[in-house]
């Protein structure tokens, strides 16, 4: 069903019976839960009655978000909730250090860092279209200006409009491109309607949207990793980010990117009027990116996976037989 507020996004309904009897006829070796909506909470349920290890990945702050749709009072509750929903599975996976630090400073347990990788082959500079850009209005000469997620309150667009402002005064013919869809898309073609709004793209669509632009402005502070940023940077873009999640794992500043401590707005400002004023700069960053972004294959992310999974089920089968022990010790 969709979520309140967010039409776009849907959620999955209980089906805790349905997954027992589907787990009972083909019995999995572990069960990997990424949303811990409804539909997580069942699959946390019935793999315990089945004595299935489960695993879970946290994706997304979704008490972080409760703020920015009238719903702060539920932000406490929500975390809570997130929390111990978690700590019911052997292990959770989590992309970053710091995002495993920051976890574990809440009460979380058993948290794994597994990094995210990028389909280098799929987001690749070589995707550079040049009718795409005419199709923008944007000429030769002329730079491109993207950011590409969702369009929704979370994800603190206003500062990419503020920031392209400040740009544009600067290089006039400058073009903004909004690439995603979202509860707040309309809101901003009616304030902003000079701009390009692409919609959803996927695949190759996606990768020429990347590719036919120059600079990529990515201001969400509500990210537990932000991909696109790690797609841009395959794309070869010089990307402006803050220094957190992906791009602060990832990109060293003034080599491979732009970064700014977490919430400086008027930094963030200053920095995209720097990197448009500066094309040889653009192209450096660009360059960089890219070879930064080939490091970041999937075979080794994979490979930790499952490692991963194969610990977790380890781990479950001696749970079971100590407990099995101490049971068969507790009627004796």
């Amino acid at each position: 069903m969709p979520l309140p507020g967010y039409p776009g996004l849907k959620i999955g309904l209980p089906s805790t019976g349905y997954l027992v009897r589907l787990w009972q006829d083909e019995r999995p070796d572990i069960v990997h839960i990424v949303t811990e909506g409804l539909l997580g909470a069942s699959a946390l349920r019935a793999a315990a009655r089945l004595g299935i290890p489960t695993c879970a990945d946290f994706h997304t702050s979704f008490h972080s978000y409760s703020s920015h749709y009238g719903l702060g009072i539920l932000t406490r509750p929500l975390a809570n909730y997130l929390r111990r929903f978690h700590n019911r599975t052997l292990c959770t996976m989590v992309p970053t250090e710091k995002k495993r630090a920051d976890l574990a400073a809440t009460g979380y347990r058993n948290l794994r860092v597994v990094a995210r990788g990028v389909d280098t082959r799929l987001f690749h500079p070589g995707r550079r279209s040049r009718a795409l850009r005419e199709a923008w209005g944007v000429g030769p000469e002329n730079p491109a200006v993207v950011h590409v997620g969702r369009l929704a309150a979370e994800k603190n667009l206003a500062l990419v409009f503020t920031a392209f402002e400040a740009m544009c005064a600067r290089h006039p013919h400058a073009r903004l491109v909004l690439v995603g869809d979202g509860p707040k898309r309309r809101y901003y073609q009616r304030r902003y309607p000079k701009h390009v709004y692409a919609g959803m793209q996927r695949g190759e669509d996606l990768a020429a949207h990347y590719a036919s632009a120059d600079i990529f402005l990515f201001p969400s502070l509500t990210e537990t990793y932000g991909n696109v940023t790690v797609e841009a940077l395959a794309s070869g873009l010089a990307v402006l980010a803050f220094d957190y999640a992906a791009a602060h794992q990832h990109i060293r500043d003034g080599q491979s990117g732009l970064l700014v401590v977490p919430g400086n707005e008027r930094s963030f400002i200053q920095r995209a009027c720097t990197l448009i004023d500066d094309r040889a700069l653009q192209t450096a960053l660009g360059r960089q990116a890219r070879k930064t972004a080939e490091g970041l294959g999937w075979e080794e992310v994979v490979d930790a996976l499952v490692a991963n999974y194969r610990e977790v089920i380890t781990r479950h089968g001696e749970d079971m037989v100590r407990t099995g022990e101490s049971h068969g010790q507790t009627q004796s």
